[in-house]
């Protein structure tokens, strides 16, 4: 499972094993100051992230590195 937030210290205290961070708390999956096509862009990076980390082998809670 991938945890995607806003609050990563939340996520880490309710155990999430592999954590995407987000965007914002009032617009985690986008930015409303985009451009339609740059936060579909921006939507699609989150996403691959999270199925990145889907696919990462993780033995302790992993923080995946936003770069978003």
């Amino acid at each position: 499972m991938v945890h995607v937030c806003t609050v990563v210290p939340i996520s880490l205290t309710v155990g999430a094993n592999r954590i995407v961070p987000a965007v914002a708390i009032p617009h985690p999956l986008g930015n409303p100051a985009l451009t339609p096509e740059e936060e579909k862009k921006l939507r699609r990076k989150i996403v691959e992230k999270a199925l990145t980390a889907l696919q990462t082998e993780v033995d302790d809670q992993t923080v995946f590195e936003r770069d978003y």
